[in-house]
């Protein structure tokens, strides 16, 4: 079953929970961006920018702007104040050199070419281009072994959507094509049994709506049944690694 736009917005909104302070960190300490001063707050283009998550959760340090290629997240962006236009992140429709910080968020996991992507975002920042969040889920681990079934048919199903699922480990390799000498690093990717056990129904749900649709009804329950043990055992353990990167121009 393909995943819908208000699927895909509801795991969004869960993940900007969850990275928020990471990325206000990485304002802070890696681009000196910080919202205790009286200077005006960096012009920013969030590129892929969905319905204005990720720009509500940044627009205490940045003032930024929005573009997508649906209309109907343009039309939410706008609803909650933010300017955005609607086109693809292939061709960015502003001058060279028109933000002074450029970022995505969970998009180069989906386009066709991140490379092209990331060299628009370079062309239209003044000084840094940023990917905040890029999954890599060939790295996933998951225990008890009943449980980790599901790393591979999330891959599966990432690719039958035509995404890449180890877009994560290639972030180097696409922004050293785009003549940026990157940063990269991970986000913390490994929860306490009680925040596994708070997130645990919306983990699965999430789960449902990726993995390979050919998967057998079977193979699910089985690693569902092993989850909810493993979680009234204490001992299921998961790591998502999520990546970052950052260039400066």
């Amino acid at each position: 079953m393909p995943v819908s736009g208000d699927q895909l917005n509801g795991q969004l909104a869960r993940q900007t929970g969850w990275l928020r302070e990471s990325w206000l960190w990485l304002l802070d300490t890696r681009l000196g961006i910080d919202n205790r001063t009286s200077m005006p707050r960096p012009t920013a283009l969030d590129v892929g920018c969905g319905p204005g998550i990720v720009m509500d959760a940044l627009s205490s340090y940045l003032n930024p702007s929005g573009v997508d290629i649906d209309r109907e997240m343009v039309l939410a962006c706008r609803t909650r104040g933010f300017d955005a236009v609607c086109a693809p992140a292939e061709d960015l429709p502003f001058e060279d050199d028109s933000f002074d910080v450029v970022y995505c968020t969970y998009l180069l996991l989906w386009v066709k070419d991140p490379v092209k992507v990331v060299s628009e975002m370079k062309r239209v920042s003044k000084k840094w281009v940023l990917c905040l969040a890029e999954p890599d889920y060939g790295a996933r681990i998951s225990f008890p072994s009943e449980v980790a079934v599901l790393d591979k048919l999330l891959m599966e199903g990432i690719e039958s959507e035509g995404g890449d699922p180890l877009i994560g480990r290639k972030l180097r390799s696409i922004f050293a094509a785009c003549h940026l000498d990157a940063e990269l690093g991970i986000h913390a990717g490994v929860w306490d049994i009680e925040r596994l056990r708070e997130e645990s129904d919306d983990e699965w749900r999430h789960m449902e709506m990726t993995v390979n649709p050919r998967t057998d009804s079977k193979v699910l329950d089985s690693a569902r049944r092993a989850w909810k043990m493993a979680l009234d055992n204490g001992d299921l353990f998961q790591f998502n690694p999520v990546f970052w990167a950052i260039g400066k121009k």
